[in-house]
């Protein structure tokens, strides 16, 4: 993306760490992007971490930025050799920091594609398969609240109990997530998230999404989003 990194110093530890506590890793960073070119780090465990996220930024290229675009997840097991064959500048850069693999994980709500869980292991080494899913499920898990932080610090959205935007746009909101709760026969808390987290990856307010669900312009029903 072309637009800054925002980036709260190492962030909202508590969405890094469950990784470390689940996996056998040496750290992670978080990183978050809208469509709008947004892009916000919410947390590194360390300051690797924080430099391996700074450097796919300041590239444009790495395993983040293919796991953001097809939604997969990209393993590297042997940063010494695997990295230089798809991203040779990002490659050579790893060289000088204390990485042995790399793996990115995206994380999605439905379809959305909200942001990259990128770790990290001082040696080389692969994640079996059933590592892998859990890494997919703590990505998973996080992504309400990744959401959430990220719309706080882009400075997009303050919640919806805060004293922000009139109250018949509030309103909007919590009509759109009773419509998005029926259309996926979900909870109030996982249907907002779905609403926030749509609302980031589009680079759009939560309210002006809202007022899009609740006109029947945009439908979770028989959808991924």
């Amino acid at each position: 993306m072309d637009s800054p990194s925002t980036t709260s110093p190492f962030g909202q530890a508590d969405l890094c760490r469950p990784f470390l506590s689940a996996l056998p890793i040496s750290g992670a960073t978080i990183a978050v992007m809208a469509a709008s070119g947004a892009r916000v780090t919410l947390c590194s465990t360390d300051s690797v971490a924080a430099r391996l996220d700074e450097l796919q930024f300041e590239l444009g290229e790495g395993p983040q930025w293919s796991a953001a675009s097809t939604g997969t997840a990209v393993m590297i097991p042997d940063a010494a050799s695997d990295a230089h064959d798809e991203w040779p500048v990002f490659g050579a850069a790893l060289a000088l920091l204390d990485v042995g693999a790399v793996f990115s994980i995206p994380i999605k709500m439905g379809a959305v594609i909200l942001g990259v869980v990128t770790l990290y292991s001082t040696r080389p080494r692969e994640l079996t398969p059933v590592q892998e899913d859990t890494a997919l499920a703590i990505a998973s898990a996080i992504a309400g609240a990744a959401a959430q932080e990220a719309l706080r610090l882009a400075g997009d959205e303050a919640p919806v109990d805060e004293a922000s935007g009139s109250p018949a746009s509030r309103r909007e909101v919590h009509q759109a997530t009773g419509i998005i709760l029926v259309q996926l026969n979900t909870t109030a808390t996982v249907a907002y998230s779905r609403l926030q987290a749509y609302a980031f990856a589009q680079g759009r307010t939560v309210q002006a999404v809202a007022h899009d669900v609740v006109a029947g312009v945009i439908t979770f029903e028989d959808t991924a989003l």
